[in-house]
């Protein structure tokens, strides 16, 4: 008899080739790492399935993955899988938090009704000496207040192709930008600001959040205006958009389902 669970990750993307498993295992991925760790302590080839595939460098404290087994040599409580994946993992920076049974119909990835990114930014002259890989730092001052109100325009149903990588190969380029909110406090207590992005929508396109997040920069540094921002979402064109934000400032905070 086969049982799904539904998994809550956490991991750090920083040496990793994205989620997605690559041939013979190499790079390593968080996907291939997971499995091998399933195998390791089940004698079990699995494929697990997650919610949407992160990029390399892109972290997540909360991916959705799940993964089909087959009756255990030994009946097991779902805590106790999540341990014996976790005991495999280790030390790697890959941690299931949990082990849920769910549902056949469950699906990580075609289930799921909503997703939130957040994207962290510190604004500070000095670098970051503890969370380097986890921030993109930024010298020049940001103007928050400006950020936010340009975020706003891109709310809603629209052709997000200004916003989605040359390559990406999803059909189409609509999606509903349900929140896309920028927000700062005190970082240190020498002046440094962390500017947080929070973007929600039931799907993204590849590189969507880094793009959006790489063109409000220019609005924070003043170079753009929201009108600005408009004029380059109606291009419908790559080029027309701000640069990527780079992967370490990323995470994938929560995927959510009825």
């Amino acid at each position: 008899m086969t049982q799904r669970y539904r998994l809550t990750i956490e991991y750090n993307g920083s040496d990793y080739a994205g989620w997605q498993r690559q041939e013979n295992g190499r790079p390593q991925t968080i996907q291939g790492e997971i499995e091998k760790a399933v195998k390791a302590f089940s004698g079990q080839d699995t494929t697990v399935q997650s919610s949407g595939r992160t990029d390399a460098g892109v972290h997540a404290y909360g991916q959705i993955a799940h993964v089909d087994l087959e009756d255990l040599t030994r009946p097991m409580q779902p805590f106790e899988i999540a341990k014996a994946i976790n005991a495999h993992l280790y030390p790697q920076p890959i941690c299931i938090l949990s082990a849920e049974p769910a549902p056949d119909d469950f699906h990580a990835r075609f289930s799921a009704k909503n997703k939130r990114y957040i994207y962290r930014i510190l604004n500070r002259q000095a670098f970051p000496a503890i969370e380097r890989g986890f921030v993109w730092h930024i010298r020049r001052p940001l103007d928050v207040p400006a950020m936010q109100e340009a975020a706003q325009v891109l709310l809603g149903h629209h052709d997000f192709t200004t916003f989605r990588d040359s390559e990406c190969q999803a059909q189409n380029p609509m999606r509903t930008l349900d929140r896309l909110d920028v927000s700062a406090r005190e970082y240190d207590t020498g002046g440094g600001i962390e500017i947080r992005i929070a973007a929600e929508a039931k799907s993204f396109l590849h590189h969507m959040v880094r793009n959006l997040v790489g063109t409000l920069t220019l609005v924070g540094e003043g170079k753009w205006s929201a009108a600005d921002v408009t004029e380059a979402l109606e291009a419908k064109d790559r080029c027309a958009g701000g640069p990527t934000a780079p992967a370490a400032g990323l995470f994938l905070e929560r995927v959510d389902y009825e």
